[in-house]
């Protein structure tokens, strides 16, 4: 059944293949183009123990030809037909798409679908963007001191679920991965009913639905495991993490708290989390920039970053740059100070107004952006939310209230469920 949402944020239409796949529009006639995606409902988190880094290396061989396409020509003919592609891997989703003229809107279909069940892997092309995993792997993370910072205190933070592992993959785990691993990993998760196909631009529901039918409808829908995670252990003790490196020129304090999402942990909290996140650090004009970087001068960059759309619980980020001459003590001082004036006041009714007029905003300018609604719808149908949820955003933030905020961060920022990070550099000497 087809159906259209209240207009609060993209007017979505949306309906279901009888497959099993979800099906969402999002009319955008600015200009005669299209972004066509297809989410899967499977990420970093849900790979095999030991097997780390298996569902990214599977974004990139996915690249590698089909039983209809040689290794590389699916990108070819985007490129050929004007358009841009890419693709990306998270915790708990990948994602596939392409910008192109709403014309060749059947072409990329066509293909997409091709790749979704014919795959074709050899061990020599596994073996040599194995090699290219791990390269990005050195580059990215492993000569990147803040990097490396992140991934250990990711690895902190979460003492027994899968988010603790990166992304990417551990070097070891990545090494060992192959043919088989990659493939198996395809047919369990690759399927119409663990997809979703999300299409903005100059197009209607009317003009896609048939050719959704025609590529996607035909694939048959095969039996997908649930997504089990083991759960987190309550926490009881304070982390600190400390990475020293030659190449760090900039010191930097990183703080991290357990949270909340939509869907896991204390759920009541998330639309208060993001108003306060905003109150934080929302500009030039936000508590953090305001109190350390213009009055007190302790930082050169200060900030905070917390989301709420994970299948599974999420965190609550701060992180600062100390002025030349400041240590970083005094800078984490300082911010711990921040952090308590929360605690123990809250926020004012001028920052509450404030920071739900910008989040307001936020809504209105994501539709502007052709890309923009197909990331936050996927993100939120990946990860268990609805069309309406995200409809109706706005109006949830509109109704959070100073005692909600309060409450919140009393929820969230405590130390045991927390921890700290310091970049520092290194003499070589």
């Amino acid at each position: 059944m087809a159906g259209q949402a209240a207009a609060r944020v993209f007017d979505p239409e949306t309906f279901t293949l009888d497959n099993g796949m979800q099906v969402v529009v999002v009319p955008n006639h600015r200009a005669p183009i299209v972004t066509h995606m297809v989410w899967y409902k499977v990420g970093a988190a849900d790979e095999s123990a030991g097997e780390s880094g298996n569902a990214h290396f599977l974004e990139h061989l996915l690249f590698k030809g089909t039983k209809t396409l040689a290794p590389g020509e699916f990108s070819e003919i985007i490129q050929l037909n004007g358009g841009r592609e890419n693709a990306f891997t998270s915790q708990d989703y990948t994602a596939y798409f392409q910008t192109i003229a709403r014309d060749r809107l059947e072409i990329m279909m066509k293909h997409e679908a091709d790749r979704m069940t014919n795959l074709v892997l050899t061990d020599d092309v596994v073996a040599s963007e194995r090699d290219v995993v791990i390269e990005e792997r050195r580059s990215r993370t492993d000569n990147n001191p803040s990097a490396k910072l992140f991934e250990t205190m990711q690895a902190a933070l979460y003492l027994n679920h899968p988010y603790r592992l990166p992304v990417i993959g551990w070097q070891h785990e990545i090494e060992a991965l192959n043919t088989e691993t990659a493939l198996a990993f395809y047919r369990k998760w690759y399927a119409p009913n663990n997809a979703i196909l999300i299409v903005a631009g100059d197009v209607t529901a009317e003009e896609v639905r048939p050719l959704a039918e025609k590529y996607y409808g035909v694939i048959p829908a095969r039996d997908v495991p649930e997504r089990v995670r083991i759960e987190e252990p309550p926490q009881t003790s304070a982390r600190r993490v400390i990475h020293e490196s030659p190449r760090v020129r900039q010191p930097l304090l990183a703080m991290t708290y357990l949270a909340p999402s939509y869907r896991r942990g204390e759920t009541e909290h998330a639309y208060a989390l993001q108003v306060l996140d905003e109150v934080l650090s929302g500009g030039s004009t936000s508590r953090l920039y305001k109190s350390l970087v213009v009055d007190k001068k302790l930082a050169v960059s200060v900030g905070s970053r917390y989301s709420a759309s994970a299948l599974d619980l999420s965190d609550f980020n701060f992180y600062a740059s100390p002025q030349p001459g400041v240590e970083l003590e005094a800078l984490e001082a300082a911010l711990r100070a921040e952090i308590d004036a929360v605690l123990k006041d809250g926020i004012t009714a001028k920052e509450l107004a404030s920071a739900k007029r910008r989040k307001r905003a936020e809504s209105v300018y994501a539709r502007d952006n052709l890309g923009t609604a197909p990331r936050i719808i996927g993100i939120s149908l990946a990860t268990g939310r609805t069309i309406e949820e995200i409809e109706s955003w706005p109006d949830l933030i509109d109704g959070v209230t100073l005692e909600q905020v309060l409450a919140a961060a009393r929820a969230v920022f405590r130390d045991e469920s927390s921890v700290t990070g310091l970049l520092l550099p290194k003499p070589t000497s």
